[in-house]
């Protein structure tokens, strides 16, 4: 039986209507927000691949997100996740879930906007259920984004490259 409730939030975006149903909650919280449980993924714009991880019950605290699958493919970056984390998220393996990173843009600096690795957020989108889960591998720990392009184009160097160079 749905509940298809809907609840009122203060947010950074402003004041939201969200379906309950789409709250995710986070059982240990976020690192550095570990009495936030409840968040819900907003979008900044249709088609952006930016979206906001807000808490429900702080409007303060509200984390700037993205799929690292847009930017790269999905070999390139695989999160490490253990049993313990696995089930805590209901899951048999990372195939079940969506992976998000932190975003971080220096102010005045949207240049170097960087995707921040070492500590993917992983959701089990069916349980709504999601945990932070650091990564300790060796391996990049953060990714600019100017160096990466959206799955699927160029980057602009390459725009402009000879076909025999691509």
């Amino acid at each position: 039986m749905a509940r298809n409730k809907e609840i009122e939030i203060d947010t950074r975006l402003g004041r939201r209507s969200i379906d309950a149903d789409k709250v995710v909650h986070f059982p240990r919280g976020l690192a550095g927000f570990e009495d936030e449980r409840d968040f819900i993924l907003l979008q900044i714009r249709p088609e952006a691949p930016l979206l906001i991880l807000q808490s429900t019950s702080n409007p303060t605290v509200g984390l700037l997100v993205a799929d690292p699958y847009s930017f790269m493919d999905k070999t390139v970056y695989v999160p490490a996740v253990g049993e313990a984390e696995k089930q805590l998220l209901q899951i048999a393996d990372l195939g079940e879930t969506a992976v998000l990173v932190t975003v971080s843009i220096p102010a005045g600096q949207p240049e170097a906007a960087v995707l921040n690795l070492a500590g993917p957020i992983v959701i089990n989108s069916q349980a709504r259920l999601g945990l932070q889960v650091p990564q300790c591998a060796d391996g990049p720990q953060q990714v600019y984004m100017h160096s990466l392009k959206p799955v699927g184009e160029a980057l602009p160097e390459e725009q402009d490259a000879p076909a025999s160079a691509k």
